[in-house]
């Protein structure tokens, strides 16, 4: 009697192991780990959302693109970001260890908009309108350019004062002149525009009315 109770008490308790083992939910948990990078340049893609699909869990990369996060197998995993097309990867339950890394990559995902031309005025009269009523301010431009009139230019080039390379200039010219017409008759200066210059201010002063 002893031996039949002893019997079937390990047969419960073996029962109980392998139906523990067969309901254990850890055995297909694992560890898994990875980069997302551009499928172009192979550079990381920081801040990726990454999902499992059917879940509410899942985590995202840091700044360098790495992730960790616990997953089952058989499960999908969604990469999301954006500028890339989203990427999903089943995790294969043949897998016998515990930890499990990836790279993965994202292609970039281009979006052309139409061209959207803004307008602030609703109709063409309206802008007509304001185009006729506007009042432009003068700027740097418009006061520069009339400070250019030829009579303002005149009287600006007349008070200048000749500096010491003109000076030095005129002295070398004068003692050229001179060394070029010793000994014989000195030329007129009708082609001269400092003599011009000399006979103008001088006319103008007065020097050649009749006293």
């Amino acid at each position: 009697m002893r031996l039949t109770k002893l019997f079937f008490l390990l047969a419960l308790i073996f029962a109980a192991n392998i139906t523990r083992g067969q309901d254990d939910p850890s055995k297909d948990l694992l560890q898994l780990s990875g980069v997302v990078v551009s499928g172009d340049s192979l550079t990381p893609v920081p801040f990726t959302s990454v999902m499992i699909k059917g879940s509410n869990r899942g985590t995202m990369c840091d700044y360098f693109g790495f992730f960790s996060l616990v997953v089952r197998k058989s499960d999908t995993i969604i990469f999301k970001s954006i500028g890339y097309d989203e990427a999903d990867v089943i995790i294969k339950d043949t897998l016998s260890d515990a930890r499990y890394s990836m790279i993965q990559m994202l292609q970039r995902d281009t979006l052309l908009l139409p061209a959207t031309e803004v307008y602030p005025w609703p109709s063409k009269e309206q802008f007509r309108q304001s185009f006729l009523s506007l009042n432009t301010t003068q700027d740097d431009y418009d006061r520069a350019f009339a400070n250019l009139t030829n009579e303002k230019v005149r009287m600006a080039v007349q008070g200048v004062p000749i500096s010491a390379q003109s000076n030095s200039a005129l002295a070398i010219q004068r003692e050229y002149t001179r060394l070029y017409q010793q000994g014989q008759m000195p030329s007129g200066s009708l082609l001269n525009p400092i003599a011009w210059a000399q006979f103008v201010n001088a006319w103008k002063k007065g020097k050649f009315k009749e006293k």
